[in-house]
């Protein structure tokens, strides 16, 4: 298991429409994530800042690195670019969190 962890960035005025397109979560892009070995993924929501915490968990295997590249992966970033801050492709802008603690 490998725990990735980084932060991303709403516009404001936007959090029910985030949240709305996740929870309508495209059948495809959820096998492609799966696919890349990622089994545990939850973001959080700071409402005060519009920081979203991702953290996810990879297989040993995994081939999340890959996903960047697949066709679906870039309609939802296109698909979300409206509501989150993102980089001149459209993927999210994201800051890796290190890690400081580990409760097992």
């Amino acid at each position: 298991m490998t725990p990735i962890a980084f932060r991303m960035k709403l516009k404001p005025g936007h959090v029910d429409e985030y949240k709305r397109r996740h929870d309508a979560l495209w059948p495809d892009l959820a096998e492609a994530l799966r696919d890349a070995g990622i089994y545990d993924y939850s973001i959080f929501l700071d409402e005060e800042s519009l920081s979203l915490f991702a953290v996810l968990r990879l297989t040993p295997d995994n081939k999340a690195d890959d996903l960047p590249k697949l066709p679906v992966m870039r309609r939802w970033w296109d698909y979300m670019a409206d509501i989150m801050d993102v980089n001149p492709d459209n993927s999210p802008v994201q800051a890796p969190l290190p890690s400081m603690f580990y409760f097992p």
